[in-house]
């Protein structure tokens, strides 16, 4: 396997480090952000949203230490690391900052020879792919995608969904609606920021939001009339999409129930996709591993409007495709 450094330790890294040392999928080379090495290890070692590490961690000059892993730190407050004295094949960024492809090409001028983002791109043309598993992945052509987006955690969670209704219903058209967790863009209290709307307190209100899932889904599907909103709501994590549609085949309840069942238990979704067959509320999915958990009791019909509903953690679900994207990426670079 190829190499591969992990570049941003905010909520997205450090997740992603937890699920790829927790899975045995791969040990990153370095970490590189801006902040000191104590704090960035004390935060990895107690997340407010998923607990305590089950290892001893510690930052010092130069390196965290996780259990039996020790990891160089490189502090990038001045320049990107030099990627190629490192041997570094694979830089996954979660750092917000390379969704265009001139914010992403620092890192091929420092030796990367692949750049996976953990968000969506700007336009098609900031990056050589948008590459989802369970969608797509398996398109992916190492002679020509160095620089490939894995879109949003709302995109990974409409799409396992627009896939098994595309697959086997059509859709003509549609439109969404994320209830979705706040996030770092938004502010604690009450203040001016850059979006007017999120200059309202993130815990104390429901604030109406944009969403790029819809121009990244088409980025997938061309031809796909989707577009859609996000309302930020006072939770940590937990999210969930609803997507309403009006499909080109007729359909009941029951036979798209039926598929999405079957869906999640077969590649290439399984694992990826999971349905619920109970009634739970967001509690149930935090932690959850897959990127879109369908809430099958809260699939309906209405005339030609087909209704479904998707749980995904935001954050947890989607480091772990992450993960596993950087881990595929990595394998196909070192063949």
């Amino acid at each position: 396997m190829g190499k591969i450094a992990l570049h941003g330790f905010g909520r997205i890294g450090r997740q992603f480090l937890r699920v790829a040392l927790a899975q045995k999928f791969f040990v990153p080379v370095s970490v590189s952000d801006i902040r000191d090495e104590p704090t960035l290890a004390a935060l990895f070692a107690v997340d407010t949203n998923y607990g305590r590490w089950p290892e001893p961690v510690s930052g010092s000059p130069g390196k965290l230490t996780i259990g039996e892993h020790e990891i160089q730190y490189i502090n990038s407050s001045q320049e990107v690391p030099d990627w190629a004295a490192l041997g570094v094949d694979v830089v996954v960024d979660c750092t917000g900052r390379a969704t265009t492809r001139a914010g992403a090409q620092p890192h091929f001028d420092r030796g990367a020879k692949y750049v996976l983002i953990s968000a969506p791109s700007k336009t098609l043309d900031d990056c050589d792919a948008v590459l989802l598993k369970g969608i797509n992945l398996d398109t992916f052509d190492p002679a020509k995608h160095h620089l490939v987006s894995m879109g949003s955690c709302t995109t990974n969670a409409l799409a396992a969904v627009v896939k098994v209704v595309l697959e086997n219903f059509g859709i003509q058209y549609g439109l969404f609606s994320t209830v979705h967790s706040y996030t770092n863009t938004q502010s604690l209290t009450d203040q001016p920021m850059k979006e007017r709307r999120d200059s309202w307190a993130a815990a104390e209100n429901i604030i109406p939001s944009s969403s790029g899932a819809a121009k990244t889904l088409k980025f997938i599907w061309p031809d796909l009339n989707i577009t859609g909103k996000a309302y930020r709501v006072p939770t940590p994590t937990g999210s969930i999409a609803e997507l309403n549609l009006v499909t080109e085949k007729d359909c009941t309840v029951e036979e798209v129930n039926n598929a999405l069942r079957k869906a999640a238990q077969e590649p290439p979704l399984k694992g990826v996709m999971d349905v619920l067959e109970d009634e739970w509320a967001s509690c149930r999915i935090v932690a959850d591993p897959h990127t879109s958990i369908v809430d099958l009791p809260l699939t309906a019909k209405q005339g030609q409007l087909l209704s479904i509903a998707a749980w995904y953690d935001n954050e947890w679900g989607f480091a772990n495709r992450l993960a596993e994207v950087a881990a595929f990426i990595a394998e196909k670079a070192s063949v």
